[in-house]
């Protein structure tokens, strides 16, 4: 059984391209390591300082929290948000040729 979380938020405008960066060096170090039981797209807005991640794991199967550049992304991130963030499980009822 797997679970899908859709998370959605906005940054300070002066911090829309460092999260954009951290972001990006997540998604390098998932291509280099790999781990089994997560499919993960990340999305910046057309406003320039919106972003959505949608994550489907398999079980419980998290491997997210033990990357270190999740870790990199984690720190600092409430600072570089503006207001909060939406964090909601979702049940994906349709897919066609995403990600």
């Amino acid at each position: 059984m797997s679970r899908t979380v859709v998370i959605r938020y906005t940054t300070k405008p002066d911090h829309a391209d460092e999260n954009q960066r951290l972001v990006t060096e997540v998604f390098d170090q998932l291509a280099r390591e790999n781990p089994d039981g997560l499919r993960y797209a990340s999305f910046r807005l057309a406003d320039g300082v919106s972003f959505v991640h949608i994550a489907e794991m398999d079980d419980d199967a998290d491997p997210l929290p033990e990357l270190a550049a999740f870790q990199d992304f984690q720190k600092g991130f409430k600072d570089r948000l503006e207001g909060k963030p939406d964090r909601s499980e979702a049940t994906i009822i349709g897919s066609y040729r995403f990600v």
